[in-house]
C-alpha cells in the first residue's frame, strides 16, 4: 500500500501546477465576485441617498439583502484563500445562485443577455474546478484522512 507522502510524489509536477492553477482561478474569480458586490452596495447607498425611491422600504430591504451577499462572497473569498474546507461548499452554492440569476437574465421582456454571460461563464467555471478531484482534496483539513473510518 502507497502512503500518503508516495501518492504525493508519484503526481507528474504538471498535474500540480493545474491544481496550483485551479486554486489560483477560484480565488481570483471569487475575489472579483466579492469586489463586484461590494461596488453593487455602494452603487445602491449613492442611489439611495441621491434619488427618491418609489419604496424606501423595497430600496433598504434591497440594500440590506445585497449587503448580506457581499458579506457572504467577501467571507468565502477569504476562506477559499485560507483552503477552509467550508468555503468550497459554500462557493458551490454561491456559483449555483449565481447560475440562477444568469438563467433569469437570458429570459423575459427584459433581457440582457450580456449579463447572463458575465454571471454564467464565471460560475460554471468555479463550479467545474471546485469538483475537479484534486482541487476538492486541496480543500479538506491537513488531519481528515487520518479521521475518517477505515475503509470509508
Amino acid at each position: 500500500m502507497n502512503t500518503d507522502d508516495e501518492r504525493q510524489n508519484m503526481r507528474p509536477a504538471a498535474s500540480v501546477g493545474g491544481v496550483r492553477a485551479a486554486l489560483v482561478t477560484v480565488s481570483i474569480v471569487l475575489a472579483l465576485e466579492a469586489l463586484a458586490l461590494v461596488a453593487v452596495v455602494v452603487w445602491l447607498v449613492v442611489d439611495l441617498l441621491t434619488m427618491e425611491p418609489s419604496s424606501y422600504a423595497t430600496a433598504i430591504a434591497l440594500l440590506v439583502l445585497v449587503l448580506l451577499g457581499a458579506i457572504w462572497v467577501v467571507a468565502i473569498a477569504i476562506g477559499s484563500l485560507r483552503r477552509a474546507p467550508w468555503a468550497r461548499a459554500s462557493a458551490i452554492v454561491w456559483q449555483v445562485l449565481q447560475v440562477s440569476i444568469a438563467v433569469g437574465a437570458f429570459q423575459g421582456l427584459f433581457a440582457r443577455p450580456d449579463v447572463g454571460w458575465v454571471l454564467l461563464v464565471p460560475a460554471i467555471t468555479v463550479i467545474g474546478l471546485l469538483l475537479w478531484a484534486p482541487v476538492r482534496i486541496a480543500y479538506t483539513g491537513p488531519g481528515d484522512d487520518e479521521r475518517a473510518p477505515h475503509g470509508a
